[in-house]
């Protein structure tokens, strides 16, 4: 298999399992839904440039990603299983954090 043949295969794959769950009207958990998938691509994609890229840099932003977003897929997995949990309680987000408003 080449680079090019395994980036459009983790493209393909990634569409597909953006797609795939059909909408539940909740914003929350369709946003989580879709975004696991397209951080799973992400990982796919930095995995096939570390087995056949060279340069050193590229390398590195590859091992960071695939380090960042399989830290992040795990949390929205987390947070996907909360948010389908049947009977929870709503609740209201904190204002500010790490990542802004």
């Amino acid at each position: 298999m080449s680079f090019t043949s395994e980036m459009e295969d983790a493209m393909a794959r990634m569409m597909s399992a953006m797609h795939a769950p059909a909408p539940t009207g909740d914003p929350d958990i369709d946003f989580l839904a879709m975004m696991i998938p397209h951080h799973a691509g992400a990982v796919d994609m930095a995995r096939a440039v570390l087995r056949y890229g060279r340069d050193p840099a590229t390398r590195q932003l590859a091992e960071e990603i695939i380090a960042g977003q399989t830290i992040e897929i795990e949390g929205m997995q987390r947070r996907l299983a909360v948010l389908r949990r049947p009977g929870r309680e709503p609740e209201f987000p904190a204002l500010g954090g790490t990542r802004g408003p």
